[in-house]
């Protein structure tokens, strides 16, 4: 059981958390009895959302308030004739000021490849400089009648590892925030 909570890294590991990182981590870990994944059931993204939202909003972030589409939060990819926005995708939280987009997953973070999906799409998007990225520190299902657990945590932990050490894919942050919650 890790000693902290939320559990995080700061990528590249060679530069210092910039200033917005403990204020956030703060907020995460005040919400800890309502959003940690290692004590708490039937966790969905939009759940924890729910709870970081009063606090993340203090830190200067608009937070995706429902799945209506008046409540998403939409940034550009791309533009097309007269400047018009052509592409853009849809995030979970974002500070415009600091250049910072929040991605949070739940189950599928851990079984469905969506840290690769959040990686790509996030750096494609406009103006983007962080990402802040939370899943669950432990995923708990059934597979056959039987308990699985997933350490969500630690396997995105290791893709971004790998990302960083290749050097193969040049992501365009100048810096990610992998926290598990």
């Amino acid at each position: 059981m890790p000693t902290t909570y939320p559990e995080w890294f700061y990528y590249p590991s060679r530069s210092k958390p910039p200033e917005w990182v403990r204020p956030f981590l703060t907020t995460v870990a005040d919400v800890r009895t309502s959003i940690d994944s290692v004590s708490v059931e039937g966790l969905t993204s939009d759940v924890v959302l729910s709870a970081l939202r009063p606090g993340l909003a203090k830190l200067g972030f608009v937070v995706e308030a429902s799945k209506r589409k008046v409540d998403r939060i939409r940034r550009p990819v791309l533009f097309g004739e007269s400047g018009a926005e052509r592409v853009a995708y849809e995030v979970d939280a974002v500070h415009d000021g600091l250049g910072i987009v929040l991605e949070v997953e739940a189950g599928r973070g851990a079984r469905g490849n969506a840290v690769y999906r959040d990686l790509v799409r996030s750096s494609l998007i406009v103006d983007v400089r962080y990402l802040a990225l939370g899943v669950m520190s432990e995923y708990r299902h059934q597979t056959g009648g039987r308990p699985v657990s997933v350490a969500s945590y630690r396997d995105a932990r290791d893709v971004l590892d790998a990302v960083y050490a290749s050097g193969q894919l040049q992501l365009p942050f100048e810096g990610i925030l992998l926290f598990g919650y």
